[in-house]
């Protein structure tokens, strides 16, 4: 019995010294990367506040429902490096409040989200990660864009992992990494004209969340993978890409109406019902899908092509760039006006407002 004791004293002791080189190496690996490479996906401080005002979303609750809207209208409520952050903040905020059963994502302005912000040479991201194979370090790439804890995909899967449903309001654009982060959600209505779509297809990145595999099947998402195609709400609804569509005038209305359906409902039901749903896709692989988008997204930003790209857009305006990779194809803004969403077709919520005024 003692030479037992004997020996785990021994284990304990290997596993201690192991541990502190584990610890010696991780403090290089520290030092190695500066604060510039991780700024973005640290949480910002103002987020430690229980009750923030937030930079790039406006939050309201109006029990039972709780509305979280991107505001950032005159970039078409692009991406930027916080709004991932404020996102699973806010919808983190929404599950802990009793009083909420039922979250609404929608957009300001215009668009739902025009995808990642990519203008002014990306100069908000980190120097590693920005389109330039000088600063590029793919490998804390992988590392920052595959992790739960700081990948922009963990925080746009806050909202297929809020036990409370998700409805996503879609009008506008809502392409690119907006479409990966709406399609996130449980329930999505869009407008008949808003456009959703991957352009990345194109050039400039690979899917991230998955969820346009998971949710077309094999044989329609390959045609769009390929392709790119922009689809109208209402053709993304015809092919079951989203929920539903319905003429703009009736959209936050019908959204409304669903939300407050849905919170009929005991919100431990909803939980349930959406647990076992998502966990039907997640033992199909969900998580290696997105691991490997990531990946590969990381490189796909990085292509010559992709490169010229964004040198495009930092020297001649981001519509220049677009211009050139759409053109070809007559969609997304280089479609003629009739198949471009409605410009007068917007959103203008302030914060504490559950109605816009239009």
């Amino acid at each position: 019995m003692n030479s037992f004791f004997k020996k785990i004293d021994q284990w304990w002791s290997k596993i201690s010294i192991i541990g502190s080189k584990l610890v010696t190496m991780r403090n290089v690996t520290k030092q190695q990367i500066s604060p510039d490479n991780t700024k973005l996906w640290s949480i910002p401080s103002h987020l430690t506040n229980p009750s923030p005002t937030y930079e790039t979303l406006l939050y309201h609750v109006s029990s039972p429902l709780a509305f979280i809207t991107f505001n950032r209208p005159k970039k078409l409520n692009t991406i930027s490096p916080l709004m991932p952050s404020e996102l699973q903040h806010s919808i983190t905020r929404a599950n802990h409040d009793d009083s909420v059963k039922i979250i609404i994502l929608r957009g300001n302005g215009t668009s739902f989200c025009a995808g990642f912000d990519f203008s002014d040479d990306l100069a908000t991201l980190p120097s590693n990660l920005r389109n330039s194979m000088e600063n590029w370090n793919p490998g804390v790439d992988m590392m920052l864009t595959t992790s739960k804890l700081t990948s922009p995909v963990a925080r746009f899967m806050s909202i297929w992992y809020s036990p409370k449903p998700v409805i996503a309001q879609i009008h506008g654009y809502c392409v690119g990494g907006g479409s990966d982060m709406a399609l996130c959600a449980d329930i999505i209505i869009a407008a008949d004209d808003a456009i959703i779509g991957t352009p990345y297809s194109r050039i400039w990145g690979a899917y991230l969340t998955g969820m346009w595999i998971h949710r077309l099947g094999l044989t329609k998402c390959k045609e769009l993978a390929l392709s790119g195609e922009a689809l109208t709400g209402k053709k993304a609804a015809e092919i079951n890409l989203i929920n539903k569509s319905v003429p703009f005038n009736e959209l936050e209305a019908e959204v409304l109406k669903t939300g407050e359906k849905l919170a009929q409902i005991p919100v431990t039901q909803l939980a349930t019902m959406k647990l076992m749903v998502n966990q039907v896709y997640e033992n199909q692989g969900l998580h290696t899908t997105q691991l490997l988008g990531c990946i590969l997204d990381g490189s796909m930003r990085h292509t010559p092509e992709a490169m010229q790209f964004v040198t495009t857009a930092t020297r001649f305006g981001v519509q220049q760039a677009v211009k050139e990779r759409d053109s070809p194809f007559q969609d997304y803004s280089q479609a003629e006006e009739k198949h471009r969403p409605n410009i007068n077709h917007k959103f203008s919520y302030q914060q504490g407002e559950v109605k816009s005024k239009l």
